[in-house]
């Protein structure tokens, strides 16, 4: 594991005293491609204020999820129409396939990141032989705008044809240009994984998180430059948020006392917006992914509810939130009911004076 590097310096400016209430601005869903059914995990990436666009969306979508037919696809917010752009798929099995030179069976979960030279990443999870479970990190990277995205390489994180690896959540900036991508193991045992990767995007090493057998899908959130803490998906009978931190910046993780928020074996997306003030998209019952909630903290492990972003019956499903800071508002996406991506857009009202 290479030396500890702190996260990105600057927290976001718009929030350094921000102590008023969260407000939602606007919301709906991204359009979704033609003829594509379902829809499900979605992840934001925030672009610079130069660009064009204020954030990009990728998620996957096909006839069903593990579908033959699945591809990743994308949708931009423009900051001059204030619309999403119809949405365009970007990563195809087969010509991905074709390009590495062995088969893929099935596609999910992309997380994108901004490298130090403005080349976006995109770190897909991509089925050979076996199901899901046993799934490889496929990477590939977009060198310039609209440009196409070129498969690189199955990241090599096991002896075992890199199998079991997932990914799911949002990479943590550091300050190097380099990026903390937080994955799982999946096979059998789950539990936790931060990948290290510098300023050009190449991969320098890997460390386990927890030592418990039933934990996936980390979100890594800041509380200074060395102190890191990571929510997780527990996997067990507990159906409650777990909790692990580290106190060198990444080169050592332990497992914490649980926060204790109710986890229905659900993904949950959080974001450090300055060291004490946090946020967190989560499903707040045990028992269904049918409400999705935003929760606050001043320290990651007391939390609040600020906002209920979505419920419905029983059977209804809003799952797998992502989270994004882009021009001056906090960004939410999250899958509703399989079948498309919905999104909120919230911005702080100024405190009373």
């Amino acid at each position: 594991m290479p030396e500890p590097v702190a996260p990105q310096a600057a927290w976001p400016g718009e929030v350094a005293t921000a102590g008023g209430p969260l407000v939602l601005q606007a919301a709906g869903r991204i359009p979704m491609p033609p003829d594509a059914a379902a829809a499900h995990a979605s992840s934001l990436l925030a672009l610079p204020a130069d660009q064009p666009a204020a954030l990009q969306a990728y998620w996957f979508a096909g006839s069903r999820e593990s579908g033959p037919d699945v591809q990743i696809a994308t949708s931009h917010f423009d900051r001059t129409t204030q619309q999403w752009s119809p949405a365009a798929y970007v990563v195809n099995r087969h010509r991905a396939a074709a390009q590495l030179g062995f088969g893929l069976r099935r596609l999910g979960n992309p997380v994108a990141w901004r490298d130090g030279q403005g080349r976006i990443h995109l770190f897909v999870v991509a089925t050979g032989l076996g199901g899901w479970a046993a799934g490889r990190i496929l990477h590939l990277r977009q060198d310039e705008p609209q440009a196409p995205f070129q498969p690189l390489r199955v990241l090599p994180l096991s002896w075992l044809w890199n199998t079991s690896h997932l990914v799911r959540a949002m990479p943590l900036p550091l300050a190097d240009g380099g990026m903390v991508l937080p994955v799982y193991f999946e096979l059998g045992l789950k539990y936790p994984v931060a990948l290290r990767f510098d300023a050009a995007g190449e991969f320098r090493g890997m460390v386990r998180m927890s030592r418990r057998g039933h934990l996936l899908q980390p979100t890594l959130l800041p509380r200074s430059a060395t102190e890191w803490l990571a929510l997780l998906r527990d996997n067990s009978a507990d159906r409650q948020l777990h909790a692990v931190l580290s106190r060198d910046g990444g080169r050592h993780w332990q497992d914490l006392p649980d926060p204790g928020l109710p986890n229905p074996d659900a993904s949950v997306a959080g974001l450090s917006l300055r060291p004490d003030l946090m946020v967190l998209a989560h499903n707040p019952r045990a028992e269904s992914r049918a409400q999705l909630a935003l929760s606050g903290s001043r320290d990651g492990l007391r939390w609040a509810q600020l906002e209920l972003l979505a419920q419905g019956g029983e059977r209804s499903e809003y799952s797998y939130p992502s989270m994004a800071w882009a021009d001056g508002a906090l960004w939410v996406s999250y899958t509703e009911q399989r079948q498309t991506i919905a999104w909120q857009r919230f911005v702080f009202l100024p405190p009373l004076r």
